[in-house]
């Protein structure tokens, strides 16, 4: 079964298989690429199995926050499929955190990889609370456009 964001001028990466023994969006073949994404990119800040800082909830000295652990312990999974994807294109909310935007460095696919990779550390338990707030969320955002 393929799944695919409509209404919206969604691109060809968001095309996403699902997997029949997980249920989850990606494909092993993301998550391995994503590894390598995650670990050239990512990993300085959030870690190396992104598990960033225990201090993650703390402001620094500059009134932000610091990047918060990506492997479902923080509010990551708070977060529906296309705002992760804004977040990493556009980088923080620059009130709240230090994060850059990546748009210009990493492609679509290579973002999609990245997200596979944290996602899939995330606990069942987790995944599942992820997925209903993620289908509430496409939901409100496609009857906000009609």
């Amino acid at each position: 079964m393929t799944l695919a964001a409509c209404g919206d001028g969604a691109q060809e990466h968001e095309a996403q298989v699902r997997q029949p023994d997980t249920g989850r969006w990606y494909t092993e073949a993301q998550v391995q690429k994503g590894a390598r994404v995650f670990a050239a990119n990512c990993a300085v800040c959030h870690g190396d199995r992104a598990q960033a800082e225990d201090t993650w909830r703390q402001r620094l000295p500059d009134g932000k926050f610091p990047p918060p652990p990506l492997n479902g312990t923080a509010h990551a999974w708070h977060h529906p499929l296309f705002e992760l994807r804004e977040i990493i294109k556009d980088g923080s909310d620059p009130a709240l955190g230090n994060m850059p935007a990546w748009g210009h460095i990493l492609s679509d696919a290579e973002i999609d990889a990245a997200i596979a990779w944290f996602q899939s550390l995330w606990p069942h338990e987790v995944y599942e609370a992820w997925r209903e707030i993620d289908a509430r969320r496409q939901d409100e955002r496609q009857h906000h456009r009609r």
